[in-house]
C-alpha cells in the first residue's frame, strides 16, 4: 500500500493526506448497523477528527499536538506517523522543544506536559496560575516557560518541581513568547501589546505597540529588531525597530493568518483555507496549495527544501519549495 505521505520530488508539489469517514446509512429499521468505517477510522493514525494545532521537532523526532489528547510523532519527517496514546482527552494548543531534545507541550487545562526525546513517554505538571496560558516555549538554559493571561507569564528552572509567576497586570492575553537567546525574549499579545525581556525574564517592559490594537495570532521575530505579527483579514505586520513601529506588507489574501514557520534562509505564514505564503524576494506570494476549507496551524521546514504544515481534520501538507523561496529574502 502506498504511503500517503511520501510526495513526489519536484517544485511546488504539494501531497495532502486528509483522513478520511465514510457515512454510515440507515436505510431501515431493521437494517443492520455498519461500523466497519468507523473502526477504520478509529484505527488510522491521521483521523478526520483530528485538529492540530502546533508542531516541534528535535534531531530526530517530529511532535505534533492538537484536539481531545491528539499527539503524533514521526520519525522520518512526516513521511509517516505514529500515534502516541496519553490519558488525556484535554487539547494540546503549544508544543516545543528543549537544548536537551526533550518536548514541552501545553494544554488548555493548563498543564504543561513533559515529553521526553523520543516523544514517546509524557509526564504532566500543573500550572500553579489560575490564569489561561496560551503559549510554551523551552529558554536556551533548559527552563520552561508559559504565557496567557491577564499579561501572565510563568516560568519553572527545576522541570516543573517549583514556579515562578509574574504578571504586567494588565487585563490582555499574551499569545505568543519567543526566547532569541539566554538573555532576551519577546512576547506579544491583546490589544497590540509587545513585551521584551533583556535579562532572561526577570523583568518585562513594554517594547511598542501594534496599530490600531491588533491582535495577533502568530508572531515570530528573526532577532531582536525584526519580526513578524499575523492575524485576521490576511494582515501582516513587520517591523524592523523590536516592535516600535510597523508596517503592514501586502499579502494578496484575507485568510486570517494563524502561523508563521522559519527555514534557515526563508519564513512562510499559515492561514484558513489552508493558505500558505513565502516571503521572497521581500514579497509575500502565495505558494499552491489544494483548495481545502480547512485551517493550517503550525509546521517546520525540513532539509531547508520541504515544508510540512498541518491544521483542521487531519490535514497535513508536506510542500516541495522553489529554489526562490529558500534564498535568502530578508
Amino acid at each position: 500500500m502506498a504511503n500517503p505521505f511520501l510526495c513526489p520530488r519536484g517544485a511546488f508539489t504539494p501531497c495532502v493526506a486528509v483522513a478520511g469517514l465514510s457515512a454510515v446509512l440507515l436505510t431501515g429499521c431493521e437494517a443492520p448497523l455498519n461500523l466497519d468505517a468507523v473502526r477504520e477510522q478509529s484505527q488510522q493514525t491521521v483521523r478526520r477528527t483530528d485538529f492540530y494545532q502546533s508542531m516541534a521537532s528535535n534531531s530526530e523526532i517530529v511532535a505534533l499536538g492538537g484536539n481531545a489528547g491528539v499527539l503524533l510523532i514521526s520519525e522520518n519527517h512526516g513521511q509517516s506517523w505514529q500515534r502516541v496514546e496519553l490519558p488525556t482527552s484535554d487539547s494540546f494548543i503549544s508544543l516545543d522543544s528543549c537544548p536537551d531534545g526533550s518536548f514541552v507541550a501545553l494544554t488548555f487545562s493548563n498543564q504543561l506536559w513533559h515529553g521526553n526525546a523520543t516523544a514517546t513517554q509524557w509526564t504532566p505538571h500543573s500550572l500553579p496560575s489560575q490564569e489561561q496560558m496560551m503559549a510554551a516555549t523551552c529558554a536556551p538554559d533548559g527552563s520552561w516557560w508559559t504565557s496567557g493571561s491577564f499579561t501572565t507569564i510563568q516560568h519553572s528552572a527545576d522541570q516543573g518541581a517549583s514556579w515562578e509567576e509574574t504578571s504586567l497586570d494588565e487585563d490582555a492575553v499574551l499569545t505568543s513568547l519567543q526566547f532569541l537567546d539566554s538573555n532576551v525574549a519577546l512576547a506579544t499579545g491583546e490589544y497590540g501589546l509587545v513585551l521584551k525581556t533583556q535579562d532572561g525574564g526577570e523583568t518585562w517592559d513594554h517594547a511598542g505597540a501594534l496599530p490600531d490594537e491588533f491582535y495577533p495570532h502568530a508572531t515570530y521575530f528573526m532577532s531582536e529588531d525584526e519580526g513578524w505579527v499575523g492575524g485576521l483579514n490576511g494582515f501582516i505586520y513587520h517591523t524592523v525597530d523590536g516592535g516600535e513601529s510597523w508596517r503592514r506588507q501586502p499579502t494578496d489574501t484575507n485568510a486570517p493568518i494563524f502561523g508563521f514557520v522559519p527555514g534557515d534562509n526563508s519564513l512562510f505564514a499559515l492561514g484558513d483555507n489552508a493558505t500558505v505564503l513565502a516571503m521572497a524576494n521581500g514579497q509575500w506570494q502565495r505558494l499552491s496549495t489544494p483548495n481545502l476549507p480547512l485551517y493550517l496551524r503550525d509546521g517546520l521546514v525540513l532539509d531547508n527544501r520541504q515544508l510540512l504544515v498541518a491544521g483542521g481534520r487531519g490535514l497535513l501538507l508536506n510542500l516541495n519549495l522553489p529554489d526562490a523561496t529558500v534564498a535568502s529574502n530578508h
